[in-house]
C-alpha cells in the first residue's frame, strides 16, 4: 500500500494548503461598516455641528496663526525636554550619588505633580521672583532684570512644558540606555574609553531604537498638551484661540471641530515622521523578507544542504552565503 504523503516515485508528495475560513470575522466587519457609515451619516445631517462654520473657520487667518505658535510650542518644548531628558538619564546612570539624587530628585516632583498646576505656578513666576538675579551665588548680583520683561508667556510656557515632558523623557532615555548589552560597555572599556566616550559613541546609538517609539508618542502628547498653556496663561495656542471665537460667536461645537481637525492634521504627520525613523533605527535587526514562498521542497533542500556539509542558501538565487 503506498504511502499517500509520496508520490509515484516515492518523493514527499506537495502539502496542500487549505486556507482557514473565518465567516464570523465577515459578519462583524460589516455590522462595524454599517455603524460607522451610519454615525458618519447622522453627523452630516445634524445641525448642531454646523458644518458651514466649520469650513468658514477651519482656515481663518486666527485659526492657521494659533495653529502654528501650537506647533512652535511643541517643537521648542521637546527640543528642551529630550535634551534635558537624555542628560537627567546619564546622571541616573552615573556612578556619582550626588547626580544620580539629583536626577531622581527631578523625576519625583515633575512626574508627581500634574501639568496643569506646574503651568499655573510657573504663570506666577513673576510674583515669586519679581526680579532675575545675574551673578554667582551669595555674592551681590552683577545684574537685575524684571521677570516680566526677561521672560514673556509664550517662553514660559514652553520652559513648564519642557521641564514636565523632560521627567518623562528622562525614564524613556534610561530605559533605552539600559536595553543594551552590558558586554559593549565591558568591550568600550576595554578598548580605553570613558565612561562619557561610551555613552556618546556606543550606547547612545544603539539605544536609539529603543527610544524612538515612545518618543514619537511623547512628541504627539505634547502637542495636546499645549491646549493646557493657558493656564500661564498664555492665549494664542489653536485651543484657546478657538474657544475665544466661539465665546464671539455663541457656537462653540463648530471651532472645537475646527481646532481638531487642525491637531489631527499635525498628529498625522508626526505618525508618519515616527514611523520612517523608527523604520530607519531598526535597520539590520528586523526579519528580511525575501518574497519567496517557503514550500516543502525548498525546506527539504535545505535540510539536504546542511546534512551534506553546505553552508545555508540566501532563499533566492541559492548560493551559499
Amino acid at each position: 500500500m503506498s504511502d499517500p504523503r509520496t508520490d509515484a516515485a516515492g518523493a514527499p508528495a506537495p502539502l496542500k494548503v487549505v486556507k482557514l475560513r473565518h465567516p464570523w470575522r465577515n459578519v462583524f466587519a460589516v455590522v462595524i461598516v454599517i455603524l460607522i457609515v451610519a454615525v458618519v451619516y447622522d453627523a452630516a445631517l445634524r445641525p448642531a455641528y454646523d458644518w458651514p462654520a466649520v469650513g468658514k473657520y477651519v482656515f481663518d487667518r486666527r485659526i492657521t496663526v494659533a495653529a502654528l505658535i501650537t506647533l512652535q510650542l511643541t517643537v521648542y518644548a521637546m527640543i528642551g525636554a529630550i535634551v534635558l531628558g537624555v542628560l537627567l538619564a546619564i546622571m541616573r546612570l552615573s556612578p556619582n550619588p550626588v547626580l544620580k539624587a539629583i536626577a531622581w530628585a527631578f523625576v519625583w516632583l515633575f512626574r508627581g505633580t500634574p501639568v496643569y498646576v506646574q503651568l499655573v505656578f510657573w504663570g506666577l513666576l513673576a510674583t515669586i521672583y519679581p526680579t532675575l538675579n545675574i551673578g554667582l551665588p551669595f555674592l551681590p548680583p552683577i545684574a537685575q532684570l524684571p521677570t516680566d520683561n526677561a521672560l514673556n508667556t509664550f517662553w514660559i510656557a514652553v520652559i513648564g512644558l519642557a521641564l514636565n515632558e523632560a521627567a518623562y523623557m528622562s525614564e524613556i532615555v534610561r530605559a533605552g540606555l539600559l536595553s543594551v548589552d552590558r558586554g559593549q560597555e565591558e568591550a568600550s572599556t576595554a578598548l580605553g574609553m570613558s565612561w562619557a566616550q561610551t555613552m556618546r559613541r556606543v550606547i547612545l546609538p544603539q539605544s536609539m531604537r529603543i527610544i524612538i517609539p515612545p518618543t514619537g508618542n511623547e512628541v504627539i502628547s505634547m502637542l495636546k498638551t499645549t491646549s493646557l498653556v493657558t493656564a500661564v496663561p498664555f492665549t494664542l495656542d489653536l485651543y484657546t484661540r478657538s474657544r475665544d471665537i466661539s465665546s464671539e460667536t455663541f457656537n462653540p461645537i463648530p471651532l472645537l471641530i475646527v481646532a481638531s481637525l487642525w491637531y489631527l492634521l499635525f498628529t498625522s504627520i508626526l505618525m508618519v515622521g515616527q514611523y520612517f525613523l523608527e523604520k530607519r533605527f531598526a535597520r539590520g535587526l528586523t526579519r528580511i523578507d525575501t518574497g519567496v514562498p517557503l514550500t516543502t521542497e525548498a525546506i527539504q533542500t535545505e535540510e539536504a544542504r546542511l546534512r551534506a556539509g553546505e553552508g545555508p542558501t540566501d532563499g533566492t538565487s541559492g548560493e551559499r552565503r
